[in-house]
């Protein structure tokens, strides 16, 4: 059975969504977490949540405190 920090492992240099608290969706290259789940993206790009291929916003880096995650899609 796979955990969620090996499903995580397996996902670091990949392209993740994550929707936050605040129904905020990210998506860009996992590059490291930690065990509260803080991340940190890569090219990372806030989506317009009307249309999920509307860029609102980019990030070079951005880091995402775990608690305001809601999930990951990998």
């Amino acid at each position: 059975m796979a955990r969620p920090f090996d499903e995580l492992t397996k996902a670091l240099g990949k392209t993740v969504l994550v929707r936050l608290k605040g129904d905020r969706l990210l998506r860009g290259t996992l590059a490291s977490f930690d065990v509260h789940l803080n991340i940190i993206l890569e090219n990372a790009e806030e989506l317009s949540n009307s249309e999920e291929q509307a860029i609102k916003e980019k990030y070079p880096k951005i880091m995402v405190r775990g608690d305001n995650i809601i999930f990951i899609a990998i």
